[in-house]
């Protein structure tokens, strides 16, 4: 199966440091990758490169064959609205906004209509159990139902791929593996890829894949990075 995000080689560096020391990687649509490593091991940095929040030193990312480097600060931000999808551990929802507002964000900025935009949100929002709780804000919601409402809102526009930086870190072990299944089975309804940072093995498991990032580079098994 042809890769939906490929990186070839990356290089990202911080004085000193190879946060990223040449690391390649190819993901194909429906996969769910795990990326784990020790702090500062360069997993975070691998998520923002590859997600086009920053640029590489050396190398390449490409979505669907096209290289992402190339494309100028609007070009990207205009990916992360549209062919990519973002769940972080504190959920980042914007306080003043409801749960369906939250979830059509990347519609809404994308310009697609307000009417399209909070159907779609509603539609998802009720996929991940939180029917009637469409004009909540993110103060009257749990952990829980506020990482549901990150789920949907990286998942209503129908992204390629969906990144995830350490998606329970806030949670309790029970609701982080329930926000688990159900980020795992929404994106297995519309064939995204996912990219997961985490320290829990107990997620990490439940990937398709797990990449040990070490040093900044892909560690091999029985082998200690240079």
């Amino acid at each position: 199966m042809n890769s939906v995000l490929a990186a070839r080689g990356l290089v990202k560096t911080y004085g000193d440091v190879h946060a990223l020391a040449g690391v390649d990687i190819d993901i194909s649509p429906g996969d769910v990758l795990a990326v784990v490593g020790p702090s500062g091991s360069g997993k975070t940095t691998l998520l923002h490169v590859l997600s086009g929040i920053l640029r590489a030193d050396g190398g390449e990312v490409f979505l669907d064959g096209r290289a992402i480097g190339e494309l100028s600060e609007t070009g990207r931000s205009e990916l992360r609205r549209t062919a990519f999808g973002f769940v972080f551990q504190s959920g980042m929802l914007v306080a003043e906004l409801t749960a369906e507002e939250n979830a059509a964000l990347p519609m809404l900025l994308a310009g697609r209509s307000r009417e399209e935009s909070l159907g779609a949100a509603r539609l998802w929002l009720t996929r991940l159990g939180l029917q009637g709780m469409e004009k909540r804000r993110p103060g009257e919601l749990s952990g829980g139902q506020a990482q549901r409402v990150a789920i949907a809102r990286a998942l209503a526009h129908r992204p390629r791929v969906v990144f995830a930086d350490e998606p329970t870190g806030a949670l309790d072990t029970r609701t982080g593996q329930e926000m688990m299944t159900a980020l795992l089975q929404a994106a297995r309804d519309t064939n995204a890829a996912v990219v997961i940072v985490t320290h829990d093995k107990a997620i990490a498991d439940r990937a398709h894949r797990i990449v040990d990032i070490q040093d900044g580079r892909i560690a091999v098994p029985g082998q200690v990075p240079a």
